[in-house]
């Protein structure tokens, strides 16, 4: 009896579980049926046609360095000092003049035959081209000075110079760190320069003559 009252039970317990299997299987589709529903999908991006692309800017060289416009500085007018005209020969009449000259602001005490290393690169000159220098605060020679208040007379002295070209300087590398930074940033330059040499420093007497 014991053994059939086993079979029975085991039985029965067997019907049970088919039902609840048979439920979590139905149930396990359906919300994977619903979390797995379909999104809908972008609309493809249209194609650029290269064919219709503008066609491509020819290649124009461009036009050569044309020089800066130059203008001739204005010519002083006014009478002379009168102390001019009495000193001016005598410091005429000792030779190897020198001249304090202002190029872009910066003073120069030159004389005639030096040679001049601007420190920057001076636009719109070639090698060859000569200047003039008609400002300058100081004229003098061994005994004599005159000097202007500010400029002396460009209409006093003549001081030419020719461009005899441009240097280089050797390159220059700078390091720049930050603190607690591996990171090392490397900075190159090479900065040209234009050279002058001085041709011409005389003192002009025809100026008292048209004074007088």
């Amino acid at each position: 009896m014991s053994r059939a009252l086993l079979r029975t039970a085991g039985r029965s317990a067997l019907e049970l579980r088919a039902p609840c299997s048979s439920s979590s299987t139905t149930i396990q589709t359906r919300l994977f049926q619903t979390t797995t529903t379909s999104t809908p999908s972008p609309p493809p991006k249209p194609r650029r046609d290269y064919g219709k692309m503008a066609p491509p800017r020819p290649n124009i060289p461009n036009p050569p360095r044309s020089r800066l416009p130059t203008a001739p500085p204005p010519t002083p007018t006014g009478p002379l000092n009168p102390t001019i005209p009495t000193l001016l020969p005598l410091l005429a009449s000792q030779p190897a003049h020198y001249l304090t000259a202002h190029i872009h602001g910066r003073p120069y005490l030159i004389t005639e035959g030096d040679s001049i290393r601007l420190p920057f690169r001076m636009p719109g000159v070639e090698p060859g081209d000569v200047l003039r220098l008609n400002r300058a605060s100081a004229l003098g020679s061994r005994d004599y000075t005159l000097k202007g208040e500010p400029w002396v007379d460009e209409r006093l002295f003549e001081c030419r110079a020719i461009v005899t070209g441009t240097e280089s300087e050797p390159m220059r590398v700078t390091a720049k760190t930050k603190r607690r930074n591996r990171k090392v940033k490397h900075k190159f330059s090479k900065h040209k320069f234009t050279m002058l040499r001085v041709s011409e420093v005389k003192i002009c007497k025809e100026v008292l003559e048209e004074a007088a």
